[in-house]
């Protein structure tokens, strides 16, 4: 189901069919250095891993990771969304694009239709992102955007640190 439109892109709902596109997302490099390994090997999994998360987020929330394409082909290029994650009190923004889309300007112009999305359509007064202190190129759009720094948190077991980013519509 379409969910947004730009320039562009079509922003759509995540389904079982995206589980090739998805596996090769969560297995890129950037990926797991700056997201985390959810332990996704193959297609099946990946398509569990869409019906468990993004679908199932849809349902009860509203929203959720959306495929990310052209509108030009339909070709597909990342995610962009948001999520109700437990350890956060607010809802969050994210994107992730393959990194041969990466520096044309599709994840701001996705993520900034996601972020207009959130207040117009989902009713949010205030929206978070979250990033590794090293992803550079995220913390550069997420100030793009408009979102300002916040805090740093330690969400994992491990002591690392996050940086929490904050929009207030």
């Amino acid at each position: 189901m379409k969910i947004l439109e730009t320039e562009r892109l079509i922003l759509r709902t995540l389904n079982g069919d995206d589980a090739e596109f998805y596996l090769q997302l969560v297995t890129q490099p950037a990926w797991l250095r700056f997201i985390g390994d959810r332990g996704i090997r193959t297609v099946e999994a990946a398509r569990t891993a869409i019906l468990s998360g993004p679908v199932v987020a849809q349902q009860r929330d509203g929203f959720s990771f959306y495929m990310t394409e052209l509108k030009e082909g339909g070709l597909p290029v990342g995610i962009c969304g948001l999520i109700k994650r437990e350890t956060l009190d607010d809802v969050d923004i994210g994107y992730a694009f393959l990194p041969e889309f990466w520096g044309k300007g599709y994840a701001y112009e996705a993520a900034s239709a996601v972020l207009k999305h959130a207040n117009a359509t989902c009713g949010l007064r205030r929206v978070v992102a979250i990033t590794s202190p090293d992803n550079y190129a995220s913390i550069k759009l997420l100030e793009k955007m408009g979102l300002r720094f916040e805090k740093v948190l330690k969400l994992k077991d491990d002591g690392s640190e996050t940086k929490l980013f904050a929009y207030q519509f």
